[in-house]
């Protein structure tokens, strides 16, 4: 199963469910990017008329209507973001029991082939991450795309001539953010797998710690944990510093 037919399966079983709450929560992100929107808009009018020409008549509007601004924004990202918390809090807990269900009914030879770390990490750490995706990535998507269409806007309707000088670097933006997200996918994928490996030898550990203590292995046993978290951790390291390329390209 390829990547789109993941997301069309994911968007039928579990997200098509919620999509009136989702619209709510895209609601909320059109409010958020018009008043980031009309900020960068009242920001030349403030300096002009307030500071330049010093205007008494504004001296409570355009102040007033900033403030306004501001708290649509905060309060709209705000709303925003709780109802798609709780969206995804649903998904996850449908997609858990979904899972669990399954591993009930299935036959036992496919229980015995793999280990139960690895069915214990797909139901907690791979079904977080599968929902970051419905709480964060849409949310980020509208947001990012919305806000963007109007402070384009407003460049335009400011200064076409140096708005068009600015359009000329999104593409090399846009190519940057592709590749890193490539990346960013990659090393999600690594950290999946590392940390089935690290829960599967947590419950070996666990169910043999006699086995370890007769036999004198504790030395053993801390050289393999300090191996898998080495691994986990260089991988973690490794997404949080893409995390935070991506961060910068976005700011």
């Amino acid at each position: 199963m390829n990547n789109i037919q993941t997301l069309k399966r994911l968007y039928k079983d579990y997200t098509k469910k919620y999509i009136k709450r989702i619209f709510v929560s895209v609601f909320f992100t059109v409010l958020l990017a018009a008043s980031t929107s009309s900020i960068a808009y009242l920001l030349d009018p403030a300096i002009k008329q307030l500071f330049i020409e010093q205007k008494k008549s504004l001296m409570l509007i355009i102040p007033g209507l900033i403030v306004l601004a501001f708290a649509v924004k905060g309060s709209s990202l705000y709303i925003a973001k709780v109802i798609m918390i709780n969206v995804a809090a649903e998904v996850r807990k449908d997609m858990q029991v979904d899972m669990l269900s399954a591993l009930v009914n299935a036959d036992t030879k496919l229980i015995d082939k793999k280990h139960s770390g690895k069915f214990i990490t797909n139901l907690t750490n791979d079904v977080n991450m599968v929902t970051n995706l419905v709480s964060t990535v849409i949310l980020n998507l509208f947001k990012d795309s919305l806000t963007l269409i109007g402070l384009l806007s407003v460049m335009f309707y400011q200064n076409w001539k140096l708005s068009l000088i600015a359009i000329v670097m999104i593409p090399l933006a846009s190519t940057a953010a592709r590749s890193l997200g490539k990346r960013m996918g990659k090393v999600t994928n690594e950290q999946m797998s590392k940390a089935a490996v690290l829960t599967s030898y947590l419950i070996e550990v666990f169910k043999n710690h006699k086995l370890i203590k007769i036999f004198q292995k504790e030395t053993f046993e801390k050289e393999r944990s300090n191996k898998y978290l080495n691994s986990l951790k260089d991988t973690t390291k490794k997404i949080n510093i893409v995390y935070k390329v991506i961060i910068l390209f976005i700011i």
